[in-house]
């Protein structure tokens, strides 16, 4: 049977929202250097479609930061820096200019799933 492509896109998400957890486990919020429990997005997935699952723009980060300051986007950028330093972050901000909206395919969520489970 095949699963609805929003059902899978959840699904993409929730493997890489975990994924990001763990793989940040021993860190604080990038924003402000708390202890986080969320995988928050520098370039929100509204508006921002093509960095969903880009590694460099999603990082720990608490509760607070992210569903309340929105991001806490400046705060998150000087820590972006900081994690993956200033020419990567340039490139990041440069993606989002040129993909800033993505159709994703049942084959690519589909490898986002076996990639990040």
């Amino acid at each position: 049977m095949l699963v609805p492509l929003p059902k899978l896109l959840k699904k993409a998400q929730d493997v890489f929202n975990a994924w990001i957890r763990e793989r940040d486990k021993d860190r604080p919020c990038i924003s402000c250097g708390k202890a986080g429990n969320q995988a928050g997005h520098y370039f929100p997935v509204k508006g921002f479609s093509g960095l969903r699952y880009d590694e460099n723009n999603v990082h720990l980060q608490c509760a607070y930061c992210n569903c309340y300051q929105h991001g806490n986007q400046a705060m998150y950028r000087i820590g972006l820096v900081n994690r993956i330093e200033e020419r990567k972050v340039k490139e990041l901000e440069q993606k989002a200019l040129d993909d800033r909206v993505k159709k994703w395919s049942r084959n690519e969520l589909n490898e986002i799933i076996q990639k990040y489970k």
